[in-house]
């Protein structure tokens, strides 16, 4: 199917969920593979398994499949010249097993399931083969049963063994070797048995030296005294690799003897895994079977969206007899958009063979495609905008739109100039249903809710909505149009009926009166006191914050020392007098050592203020001017005196 309607409509995390079902890895790749068939046969065939696994799964949860790990790896090495590991034939045997069990448990539920307990009776037992493996195999490796000359060669290799150990543990204990032993811990080097010798006593010992540690300090030597036992021992275990390699060969030839059997058990097993999958799905979804038909007819009872949950308002909603089209209307967040998912998705579920969540007696058309415009759409790395977007999917929409389609469009028309958009809606409407489609769409267009009305084969739908309580019921009432609630919707929150009237009037072109809807209050929304509460917060902190800024700037304009003031110089580390103000750059003159230096501020820190260093309306000149100046500022102040010049000269 259109692989844009399967990513919009979800129908790929259906499979996910269906996967978690599955036991084997075969299992999950035919879910992965599994589509919406075409063919109704099939689909109804499909649908029964379904049914009849869920019979069983409500019956019990133990169904004996094998999870076929390692399978595939075992059947690629058949036919060509390979020997079966003891671990491949493990596998072998276990398949044959539950093989076994799954047969007696099939035929034990023919009366629950009498089509798929079928199924059971192409799955071959192989009971001699099964026992033969099981007779040879244990724990993973070749038994010593396995063969009468296999035993008698690990009996010899045990008593060797033992020999060889008994000699060395002999000469460990030998007092004439101890000073030359490194440990007295007998080991193996290269398959020989030997012991850790002091590299400086190699010469001492009569025998072979197999190995030397890292360090060179230590060599491991296999005394002269069993190296004849030894020898025996290798030849031993060579007879022993020959008659493991000869009883592996001779099984892994009776396997690839049963390879189309085996091929005929792993299918069944591998497609029981499958239909089980489908029956634990339907129980966790509460699902059901459902009929179909080729006319273009649904009919869904109380059908809920399968990734909402059982808390989803069930959809009742039909199509394809009287009317061919239904035009969907309703506020935002009301559920339009999960109710054309949810008929879309149950639609690919169902034809996919798998059980849905409705109610019996529901029935579903067999589409050959379902296509979908939903969602924005949006492509930011593409530059597309939401009405590009749509429009781009709507011509592939037209371009494959005919009788053997459904087509689901979401907020048709939305995005552009809304008379645009509605003639627009209206004549892609009319060409999808000339093509022969079912169809669903969504608007917010009154327009459409009138062609609607009024064309042969539409009906109009809408999602019902709570005044009173302001919500979304979430259900589809199909035959009637959804009606405009956004003004009640605006009194009913406290709005200002002069703000409505107007809006009416600038809407509609003519003048309503709303002063009759009135709500009692307790039904009415609550007022927005915290809103003009905390907008009052609001204006009070503004207002300490102009207040603090005002005071900020005054005390900018106040001098941070005074004249008098003894201030510490940071950068010279002694204290001085301020003589001079701030000037435009920051500084201060200050008296330090019977000097004045032009100082920043930044460096200055006050020490002592000069009201604790002078008596009050104290005059500075007489510490910081000169006599001569102060002579000719004592004139100015007394008199003017016409053509008489006074000069106060400044002190660097």
């Amino acid at each position: 199917m259109n692989n844009k309607t399967v990513e919009l409509l979800e129908y790929d995390k259906i499979k996910v969920l269906l996967k978690s079902c599955a036991i084997s890895d075969l299992g999950k790749e035919m879910v992965d593979k599994l589509e919406p068939y075409v063919d109704i046969n099939l689909i109804k065939k499909y649908m029964s398994e379904t049914t009849e696994a869920r019979a069983i799964v409500d019956i019990t949860s133990s169904i004996p499949i094998h999870s076929l790990n390692g399978i595939k790896n075992v059947k690629q090495k058949l036919g060509k010249g390979s020997v079966l590991s003891p671990e491949d034939l493990d596998i072998i045997a276990g398949l044959l097993r539950d093989a076994q069990k799954l047969k007696v448990f099939m035929k034990n539920k023919e009366s629950a399931a009498p089509t798929i307990s079928q199924y059971a009776k192409s799955i071959y037992e192989l009971d001699d083969l099964r026992e033969e493996i099981e007779r040879c195999i244990m724990y993973g490796a070749v038994d010593d049963k396995a063969s009468s000359q296999l035993s008698k060669t690990r009996k010899k290799i045990v008593i060797l063994e033992d020999k060889i150990k008994s000699k060395l543990d002999s000469v460990l204990r030998n007092e004439k070797y101890k000073g030359y032993i490194q440990d007295a811990v007998v080991s193996q080097r290269n398959g020989r048995y030997v012991i850790p010798i002091k590299s400086e006593y190699k010469k001492n010992i009569d025998g072979d030296i197999h190995d030397k540690s890292s360090s060179g300090s230590t060599i491991f030597i296999e005394p002269a005294e069993v190296k004849k036992a030894q020898n025996e021992l290798n030849i031993c275990k060579i007879e022993e690799e020959k008659e493991v390699y000869i009883i592996l060969s001779t099984l892994t030839n009776m396997v690839e003897s049963y390879e189309r059997e085996l091929t005929i058990n792993i299918e069944a097993m591998v497609y029981y895994d499958f239909i089980f999958a489908k029956g634990k799905y339907s129980k966790t979804i509460d699902g059901r079977g459902v009929n179909f038909n080729t006319r273009n007819y649904i009919n869904i009872k109380n059908g809920k969206h399968p990734l909402i949950g059982r808390m989803a308002v069930p959809l009742d909603f039909s199509v394809g007899e009287d009317y061919r089209a239904v035009v969907i209307t309703g506020p935002n967040t009301g559920g339009k958009t999960v109710a054309l998912k949810t008929v879309g998705l149950l639609t690919m579920m169902a034809q996919s063979g798998l059980h849905v969540t409705v109610e019996g007696g529901s029935e579903f058309a067999v589409f050959v495609d379902i296509l979908a415009d939903i969602g924005d759409g949006q492509s930011i790395e593409q530059s597309l905008s939401t009405f590009s977007s749509h429009i781009k999917n709507i011509i592939n929409i037209l371009s494959c739109a005919d009788k053997h389609t459904l087509v689901i469009i979401d907020e048709i028309g939305s995005g552009t100039d809304p008379g645009e958009g509605m003639g627009l809606a209206v004549s892609i409407l009319e060409e999808i249903y000339d093509k022969g489609s079912v169809m669903l769409a969504t608007t917010h267009y009154s327009e459409i809710k009138d062609f609607a009305k009024t064309h042969e084969g539409f009906i109009n739908g809408s999602m019902e909505f709570d005044i009173n309580t302001l919500k979304p019921l979430y259900k589809l009432k199909v035959g009637k149009a959804g009606e405009s609630n956004a003004f009640l919707i605006a009194l009913r929150l406290g709005m200002d009926n002069k703000i409505i009237e107007r809006a009416h009037e600038v809407t509609y072109k003519n003048k309503k009166d709303y002063s009759e809807f009135k709500w009692e209050a307790k039904g009415a929304a609550i007022q927005p006191k915290e809103a003009i509460e905390a907008h009052q917060q609001q204006i009070k902190k503004l207002a300490r914050a102009e207040e603090k800024s005002a005071m900020e700037e005054k005390l900018k304009l106040v001098p941070k020392f005074k004249l008098g003031d003894c201030v510490y110089v940071s950068f010279m580390d002694r204290t001085g007098i301020i003589c001079e103000l701030e000037n435009s750059k920051g500084e201060y003159g200050v008296m330090v050592m019977k000097k004045k230096l032009k100082i920043n501020n930044k460096r200055l820190s006050l020490y002592i203020a000069n009201e604790e260093l002078y008596p009050e309306n104290y005059d500075f000149d007489i510490v910081f001017d000169n006599k001569e100046n102060r002579k000719n500022k004592n004139i100015l102040n007394k008199r003017h005196i016409e053509g008489v010049e006074v000069i106060i000269k400044k002190e660097d």
